[in-house]
């Protein structure tokens, strides 16, 4: 189909960084539609798995092959001005949340695969967070199950600490049960600015039905 790394290495010379996450899902399609001029996209396509309907962010088609992609954009903040255009990001913090619900989408792509034996998943997070791609300084944070600090390896069951409070997990109280094994390759994205937190860099975890480590 296509190397989502190519993709997002084509959408950083254009656009290296984005006022939020519906503009970079939007840019990111259109990417995928010049890489594949004959395929079908949509967008918050609701797909339904096992009697649930869940509503992917960018969903390809083409005679042979689906492409279904999550998508987060998470940031600190960052004033800065790009090719003439200003842009103030904001900080979300939450990285807690924000680790969780990106392997969530790893799962849910899982859950396609297994019925879609033609699919490709590819759960996408974009941030100039250095906060999830470095290793914490407390390896028994609650949130520990989730870091996706490069280079560590994700499978099995994911859960909140014992300390965890009802607040961060509200929504979220469920853990995560990965199908395979998967690890996590950070790459630079851009670097928009040379002020705390202008570089950006990008994950992006492939899920298939026939998974290796990757």
């Amino acid at each position: 189909m296509i190397q989502i790394s190519e993709v997002l290495a084509a959408l950083a010379s254009k656009r290296p960084i984005f006022h939020s996450e519906a503009e970079f899902q939007n840019a990111l399609a259109w990417e995928i539609q010049q890489e594949l001029p004959n395929a079908s996209l949509r967008l918050e396509l609701p797909v339904e798995v096992k009697n649930q309907c869940l509503h992917v962010d960018i969903w390809a088609t083409t005679p042979d092959e689906v492409l279904a992609i999550e998508l987060k954009y998470k940031t600190r903040g960052l004033s800065v001005l790009v090719n003439g255009e200003d842009f103030y990001l904001k900080d979300h913090s939450a990285q807690d949340i924000g680790r969780y619900d990106i392997l969530k989408d790893v799962r849910r792509l899982e859950q396609i695969t297994t019925e879609r034996r033609n699919a490709t998943g590819y759960a996408i997070l974009l941030t100039n967070d250095s906060a999830y791609w470095t290793i914490p300084t407390n390896p028994h944070t609650v949130y520990a199950d989730f870091r996706i600090d490069d280079g560590r390896t994700l499978e099995g069951v994911l859960d909140w600490g014992v300390n965890a409070g009802p607040g961060t997990k509200k929504d979220r109280e469920q853990p995560i049960v990965l199908r395979d094994k998967y690890l996590v390759k950070w790459e630079e994205y851009s670097r928009p600015s040379s002020a705390t937190y202008g570089l950006f860099r990008s994950l992006a975890i492939k899920v298939t039905q026939d998974q290796e480590v990757s």
